[in-house]
């Protein structure tokens, strides 16, 4: 039987400092993800639920969007995934007796980690106005109340329906097509604030925003770059891929401003040679000062021109505006990429050296690239470099933006996004007979100032932990409780629960473990992963609770309530059977033709991706574009460190599964701050010292987040890390990336004051 969730918070600012590791999974991984499994469980239902992660006849990872490949092991997860899963299948339970026991203010002071811990929910519940605390409320008036706020709104502008990455293509289809029957593209998606630049950056130079490479192109590489990535720790299962590549000969260059225990070496536990020896993985590793690595790939451009390395058939054939770009990269400067990345030349003449020797090069990149001011000319920058040498449209060779929750990818695909393309909304409308509206919705950052001056009055969110994942945390909070009424259809308590509007609702939905049942017969969604595969899911579990809805059950039944008799939308048969969800979604949506038949195909299909399948790229010129933006990198104040937030090895994205972060040395605590040895010395910052963190921007208003532990550690000179989303406080909700939007939690200047 499971263990009891924790009764007291515990302590998370006095961490234990062991020393760094040098590599990632093993034996240590296996013991505590059955150690893990198991507290949350149980033996039987451990060995029951994991033994279907990621199977085809089982169900996806509620974790990253990692693909699978055809042959899959038995043990289809990595460390962090069977987390995920056990925090989901846990026999833990919220009931309507721990909101009796907890009032919301109570809910308030309780830390990540403590409100995840205590099970899952099992009955929808609501905060009336005036109320201290949520009570149970049917599903029935629920939906009424919903739809009293809605049909009071002066515009549906006034609306924000906000989806996380773990709904479903199903749901998430329906969520979108609702909102623009109800008459607004307010979709803010957690997409706006990961990988928002990638999009943007590519769709602009390959005319696709999405990744252009598969699984087996990996493994046939001659060249991986990882640049701004720790697959250890946020994609554990992209190791295996980079073992093999490695295997078949491939070199990897690892840029990143803090050394990454996965990226060193790799003990893949499923395999007994792998589990005792491991696998080296990075060839060379550059230590890049944060928010360097558009001058590193502008001046490696700069080097490939000079040496006359130039895929010329392919440039002229496919490509248009090279002569601006080369020229502004043969203008790059070496003492000014130098100052900028922190590299030393020596370095950058070996990568020179290793890019020029590879005919399939990939580059993989995640937050650390996206996160910045600068963020889409640097992903242009790393487009440009692949371009010069035909590395598009090449088996082994490609862009490959490694995403996070395990349908963002396919949640868009699916038109949740507030920039819909108007060929979208034209087969949308022509297929529901609706007047889908035409301008631009809010994005995450435009939600929140909506909210904080006034213009939006209703927050809707399918899944995640909106105040938990957002910037500026202060305004955030007061923008969330200035709504009329916040909704948050979830499996688990987190900290937007205890934010709430003039009221609230809790709405508990199904998990992907949890067995679908409906009128029509049992069901199962899609997902797409970040390659672009599109596979089923089907849970196994008994819900956590009778009294738990689908997503595509909630969001039918809203629609219903709000909409009325006046839309000939089927929700009620949309609901019964998603099947009939899918047939539609083939009708709108290219490369989904036949949905039904090509998905109960074991493992599922992969969509069509023009760049990649064809070299044929469908941007205003009809040809990849090369760019030529202006180099920028972050500036340094005398004094100041740069910060960049990230995760620990013990969370996915908001969810703190425990207070340790194995890699890194970090034990039982999370309010650290990781700076390097000489910064720290010549800042006055002793190892084991407490320090408050104050982030300077131009509007002037201090950001503070009171009492880190300074841990001195191998980061970057002039660089500092620490754990999101206890800095979120820190990222100013106007600092975002340019053209994208994107917050730019990886670069903020800090100071230091005395905690």
């Amino acid at each position: 039987m499971a263990t009891k969730p924790p009764t007291g918070d515990p302590v998370q600012d006095a961490p234990q400092i062991d020393p760094v590791q040098h590599a990632a999974a093993g034996l240590p991984a296996v013991a505590h993800t059955l150690r893990i499994a198991q507290q949350q469980m149980g033996v039987r239902r451990t060995a029951q639920t994991l033994l279907k992660v990621n199977q085809k006849n089982g169900f996806d990872c509620p974790g990253c969007a990692w693909p699978e490949g055809d042959k899959r092991h038995t043990a289809e997860f990595c460390e962090n995934g069977a987390k995920a899963v056990a925090e989901e299948a846990t026999l833990r339970r919220v009931t309507p007796d721990f909101f009796a026991a907890h009032p919301v203010a109570d809910l308030g002071t309780r830390s990540g980690y403590w409100l995840g811990q205590q099970g899952r929910i099992t009955h929808p519940v609501y905060l009336p106005e005036g109320a201290d605390r949520y009570e149970p409320v049917t599903w029935e008036r629920a939906f009424e109340i919903i739809a009293e706020e809605l049909t009071a709104l002066s515009s549906p502008d006034e609306a924000l329906f906000y989806t996380s990455g773990r709904t479903s293509n199903e749901a998430a289809f329906l969520l979108q097509l609702f909102a623009r029957e109800f008459g607004t593209n307010n979709l803010p998606d957690c997409s706006n604030m990961c990988h928002e630049s990638s999009g943007s950056a590519l769709t602009e130079t390959i005319g696709i925003g999405k990744g252009s490479v598969s699984l087996e192109d990996l493994h046939q590489a001659d060249l991986i770059i990882v640049a701004g990535q720790n697959p250890g720790t946020n994609h554990p299962r992209m190791l295996s891929a980079l073992e093999q590549a490695k295997s078949a000969g491939a070199k990897i260059i690892s840029v990143n401003p803090l050394p990454e225990a996965g990226l060193e070496r790799f003990k893949n536990p499923q395999t007994p040679l792998g589990m005792l020896k491991g696998a080296a993985l990075t060839d060379l590793f550059l230590q890049i000062r944060i928010g360097g690595d558009q001058a590193l790939f502008r001046l490696l451009n700069k080097m490939i021109i000079e040496a006359g390395a130039v895929d010329t058939a392919f440039v002229d054939e496919h490509t248009h505006g090279y002569e601006a770009f080369a020229q502004a990269a043969r203008d790059a400067d070496w003492d000014d990429t130098l100052t900028a990345t922190g590299l030393d030349r020596d370095a950058i003449e070996q990568a020179l050296a290793m890019i020029l020797a590879s005919e399939r090069t990939i580059v993989c990149w995640a937050m650390g690239l996206t996160q910045h001011k600068h963020s889409v000319p640097t992903i242009r920058e790393v487009v440009n470099l692949l371009l010069l040498r035909g590395n598009i449209g090449r088996p082994g060779a490609g862009v490959c933006p490694v995403r996070g929750h395990s349908n963002v990818q396919g949640d868009r695909t699916m038109g949740i996004f507030e920039r819909p393309a108007p060929a979208f909304l034209d087969a949308l409308d022509q297929e529901f007979g609706i007047t889908s509206p035409r301008h631009h919705g809010y994005d995450v950052v435009r939600a929140i100032q909506a909210l904080r001056d006034g213009d939006a009055k209703v927050f809707f969110a399918m899944g995640g932990n909106f105040v938990g994942a957002t910037p500026d945390t202060a305004v955030t909070e007061a923008a969330m409780r200035s709504a009329r009424l916040t909704v948050h259809v979830s499996t688990k308590l987190n900290r937007s629960h205890a934010v709430t509007g003039t009221r609230a609702l809790i709405l508990p939905t199904l998990g992907r473990t949890d067995k679908d049942v409906q009128a029509g017969g049992k069901q199962f969604v899609t997902v797409e992963d970040s390659m672009g595969m599109v596979h089923a899911s089907r849970g196994n579990l008994a819900p956590a609770s009778p009294h738990l809805l689908s997503e595509p059950a909630i969001v039918a039944r809203l629609a219903r309530a709000v909409l009325g008799p006046s839309s000939t939308t089927p929700w009620e048969d949309f609901e019964k059977d998603y099947g009939t969800i899918r047939d539609r979604i083939a009708r709108v949506i290219p490369g989904f033709e036949d949905f039904n038949t090509r998905v109960a195909h074991p493992g599922g299909f992969t969509l069509p991706h023009a760049p990649r399948d064809e070299r044929r790229f469908p941007t205003a010129t009809g040809k990849a574009n090369f760019t030529a933006a202006p180099v920028e990198h972050p500036e340094l104040p005398e004094g100041r460190l740069l910060l960049q937030t990230l995760r620990s090895h013990d969370q996915y994205n908001t969810t703190i599964y425990g207070l340790d972060d194995r890699y890194r040395g970090i034990k039982g605590g999370r309010r650290i701050v990781m700076v390097n040895p000489d910064d720290a010395h010549a800042l006055g910052l002793a190892d084991g010292s407490y320090t408050d963190l104050v982030s300077e921007w131009k509007d002037g208003v201090e950001r503070r987040a009171p009492g880190f532990r300074v841990v001195h550690y191998p980061t970057a000179r002039g660089c500092a890390a620490a754990y999101y989303p206890e800095t979120n406080v820190l990222v100013p909700l106007d600092a975002t990336a340019d053209t994208s939007n994107t917050p730019a939690s990886k670069s903020v200047v800090v100071r230091f004051e005395p905690a």
